[in-house]
């Protein structure tokens, strides 16, 4: 568990920038978006390694920011591991793009770049570089378009969408 927290702080501790290429949805509903979302596809990362059934859930804080607990769980060690933190928007809170923490007041960047905006079924994230991409839905898979559609975006903004990882989901 200290590796995901751990792993967690070190993404989020770099900045609250936007990778180049890489613009925030407009219009966002920050109502619409808390819930359960599961992870499909990542970029692989030290403190997600080994880790499946990845899920994050959002809900709202009272002081107007957002609760973020992310789970996974690790089958070599047969566990369950959490991170919790909090988000707030770094403009607007019409933008897709937030920061979020998991300790202290070290931020990193949340961007949502692309969003089912009818239905809020799935979302493609970037981190603060070009180094962090994950596509979350409302349901543990998704269409194979909408995959396609990932990976073509992400492809287009500098990505390097064939080391993406499907995540797997019992």
């Amino acid at each position: 568990m200290r590796y995901f927290i751990y792993g967690f702080l070190f993404i989020l501790s770099g900045c609250v920038g936007l990778p180049p290429g890489v613009q925030p949805v407009s219009n966002f509903e920050l109502n619409k978006y808390l819930g359960k979302w599961y992870e499909v596809a990542r970029l692989d990362h030290s403190f997600e390694r080994g880790l499946n059934q990845v899920s994050a859930e959002y809900s709202l804080r009272e002081d107007g920011g957002v609760t973020v607990l992310n789970r996974g769980f690790s089958s070599e060690n047969n566990a369950w591991k959490e991170a919790l933190g909090k988000a707030y928007f770094v403009n607007e809170p019409n933008e897709g793009y937030l920061k979020v923490s998991f300790f202290g007041p070290f931020y990193g960047s949340y961007i949502i770049f692309e969003l089912d905006k009818e239905n809020y079924q799935y979302a493609f994230i970037s981190g603060p570089d070009k180094d962090y991409l994950w596509l979350l839905s409302r349901t543990p898979s998704v269409k194979p378009e909408i995959m396609e559609k990932f990976i073509s975006m992400s492809k287009e903004r500098g990505f390097n969408t064939s080391q993406l990882i499907v995540v797997e989901h019992n």
